[in-house]
């Protein structure tokens, strides 16, 4: 992968960021996460230059996504949802094809779940629009925390084990769509004929991502962990000057 100046240079550039943990601090409360002045200013400088598209590639539901963004129906932003089983195109919004029996096993397994958690002080479910999450950030005994990890995992292994797990930063997620941040990535540049990308994320999930780019990308790792990018930024406002940097090199380049 190549850096800021070479990304800067592109024809037409896709920058996609992961949401929570990236440009968004990691919040006790998930709906109440917004981007930080920082970092909504990065993405501001980016949209105003030339040939250069943004988007945010999440596992949250495309709904909860466009409420923490404050994404309005006619932002430029495109999103991916659901780890990019969901998306939204400016000018054809789209979300995916569900089926009714999915659905059935969905709410009956998420009901599942929340009697399990309902006796775990902290933890609680979060509905998603193709499962569901065990949040974990809240509860303060360790040994409860992972019991609960432990019989949710048994309880999806018995009755949905086609099903894809992601861990998280104190999260779990089961959901019946194999949907990975790599094809989001690949769809979105796909859609913006991008020829070159830049995604960022601080999770285990977006290392799919990662790990897809191109040798034109640049892949960026917010905060610690292994990571398959070739940048790593310590926190959420380091990765804002950087992207800053790259909106004003971007602007040099083209003119």
């Amino acid at each position: 992968m190549t850096g800021v100046t070479a990304v800067a240079a592109a024809e037409r550039l896709l920058v996609a960021l992961d949401f929570d943990g990236t440009v968004s601090p990691l919040v006790d409360e998930p709906m109440t996460a917004r981007m930080t002045p920082a970092a909504r200013g990065a993405v501001d400088a980016l949209l105003t230059t030339p040939d250069t598209f943004v988007a945010f590639v999440s596992g949250r539901t495309l709904a909860d996504l466009r409420v923490i963004a404050e994404h309005e129906d006619d932002s430029p932003i495109l999103l991916a949802g659901s780890h990019g089983a969901e998306y939204w195109i400016p000018g054809s919004p789209s979300e995916g094809d569900v089926d009714a029996a999915d659905i059935a096993l969905r709410d009956r397994l998420r009901a599942d779940a929340e009697r399990l958690a309902s006796g775990v002080s902290g933890a609680w479910i979060e509905p998603k629009a193709f499962g569901f999450g065990v949040h974990l950030r809240t509860v303060a005994d360790a040994d409860e925390a992972a019991a609960l990890r432990s019989g949710v995992d048994a309880m999806m292994a018995d009755a949905a084990p086609h099903w894809r797990r992601r861990q998280g930063h104190d999260i779990v997620e089961y959901a019946f769509t194999d949907a990975g941040k790599d094809a989001a990535v690949a769809h979105l540049r796909e859609v913006v004929g991008a020829t070159a990308v830049v995604f960022a994320g601080d999770d285990v999930t977006d290392e799919d991502a990662l790990r897809s780019l191109e040798p034109q990308d640049l892949g960026i790792r917010v905060g610690a962990g292994e990571t398959a990018a070739s940048v790593r930024v310590r926190d959420i406002e380091q990765l804002a000057g950087l992207l800053s940097t790259l909106a004003r090199e971007r602007v040099a380049a083209r003119q």
